[in-house]
């Protein structure tokens, strides 16, 4: 799985990155089929807070978008890895499926 960690107006520290690999190792399951992971983190304009992106390619084309507002960052990352971790495993048991 390839991850990338990009920042719009926010430049993430290695502290940010390290917490970030951390929260998604629970996506071990998932990298047989998840090839590509893409997250975006916004800092909102004002002290508004953030606003994070994830963006899973799966190796049959689905691309599913995740997205989640928080005021504090490694809040928002604990919550978007739970978002990104649900979303894999209800795509993975739709290919079951089938």
């Amino acid at each position: 799985m390839n991850l990338t960690v990009r920042g719009i107006r926010y430049n993430p520290s290695d502290e940010t990155r390290a917490f970030l690999d951390k929260k998604l190792e629970k996506l071990h399951f998932a990298e047989d089929y998840l090839h590509d992971l893409d997250i975006v983190i916004t800092r909102e304009p004002l002290g508004q807070g953030y606003h994070l992106d994830a963006k899973l390619h799966f190796s049959w084309g689905t691309i599913k978008m995740v997205s989640y507002d928080c005021y504090e960052l490694f809040e928002g990352i604990e919550l978007i890895a739970d978002k990104i971790e649900a979303t894999a495993r209800k795509e993975k048991g739709k290919i079951k499926e089938h």
